[in-house]
């Protein structure tokens, strides 16, 4: 008699326990099922909105940052674990490596955004600045997607370089930036043909002005380090140079750059590249740039093609975007 009135109630105990034990295996495993990202110099401007914005669309994002005060303020936000990080730095990046592999989540995305601007006719500028600039433009880009590649190669994910839309036309002060992003136009597409076999997608956004801190950043660097001898004669004096830290400070807030990043992480059919201008001017810019080079390229020489031939390949090139 007994046994009849607490068998059931033993096997509904059992049942009970063996559900609710399945329910916390699939809590502790939802981290592996929540797309992480990596986004450098998550700090402020461009990054910052990159990683708040795949945050909110519920991604685990590891933000990279330098300073403790910017990792305690990453900290504080949902689905946000930030990484100290600077690109320029070996150890940094092995660590990050480390953590994130231990972590269990993967790693499905690498947005390299990390980035420092120098100012200075190209005549006169400070090796030391040339030194730098491509040392975390470029060389920072390279050292970490070096060693990220293991991880997103095993989720077959993506990985975003942060190029500018002066990796396509220049200008005279920040010539130093703009061959740090040109630099990343043909990494960005070498690279994509290097990974394209292991599964991996890359791909390159081209923003326009946006609001950012890399002028003030620049302007204090200038000013820990004091006049060199080869500021002098400078184009830009310091005060031009801090109003237009200004103005980068109160330029179009970096949403549509974040979305453009999206995009290129998840999208089934990502671009190789995006162009993010925050005007019709600047797009207008940039593609005449691009227009008056091919003109350039193909005047004078023994292989030119009449315009009824480039407009064919314009043809030909269009219809191969729309497929």
């Amino acid at each position: 008699m007994l046994a009849r009135i607490f068998m059931p109630r033993l096997l509904t105990g059992i049942v009970a326990t063996a559900l609710l034990a399945t329910l916390c295996a699939c809590v502790v495993d939802a981290p592996s099922e929540q797309k992480a990202i990596l986004v450098t110099g998550a700090s402020s401007g461009i990054g910052r909105a990159i990683a708040e914005r795949l945050a909110d669309e519920g991604y685990y994002v590891y933000a990279g940052a330098r300073k403790q005060d910017d990792i305690d303020e990453l900290n504080a936000i949902d689905n946000i674990e930030a990484v100290r990080l600077d690109v320029t730095i070996q150890k940094d990046i092995d660590a990050a490596v480390k953590r994130i592999r231990d972590s269990g989540h993967g790693l499905h995305g690498l947005v390299n955004n990390a980035g420092v601007m120098t100012v200075g006719a190209l005549h006169k500028i400070p090796e030391e600045d040339l030194l730098f600039q491509f040392d975390v433009n470029v060389y920072g880009v390279y050292r970490v997607t070096k060693a990220f590649v293991p991880l997103i190669a095993e989720s077959g994910g993506r990985i975003v370089n942060i190029g500018s839309v002066t990796g396509i036309f220049s200008e005279p002060m920040t010539g130093a930036y703009h061959m740090s992003k040109q630099a990343i136009e043909a990494y960005t597409d070498s690279l994509a043909a290097s990974l394209s076999g292991l599964g991996i997608d890359v791909s390159v956004i081209e923003p326009g002005r946006f609001q950012s801190n890399i002028m003030l950043s620049m302007v204090q660097r200038m000013q820990r380090r004091g006049p060199s001898a080869d500021d002098e004669d400078q184009e830009a004096a310091p005060d031009e140079l801090l109003a237009a830290s200004g103005a980068d400070a109160a330029a179009n807030q970096p949403d549509p750059v974040a979305r453009a990043v999206l995009h290129a992480l998840f999208d089934e059919n990502p671009k190789r590249r995006y162009l993010v201008a925050p005007d019709q001017a600047t797009a207008e810019r940039t593609v005449r740039d691009h227009l008056a080079k091919l003109v350039e390229l193909n005047a004078g020489h023994q292989f030119s093609y009449d315009r009824d031939a480039l407009v064919r390949m314009l043809d030909e090139a269009l219809e191969a975007q729309d497929k």
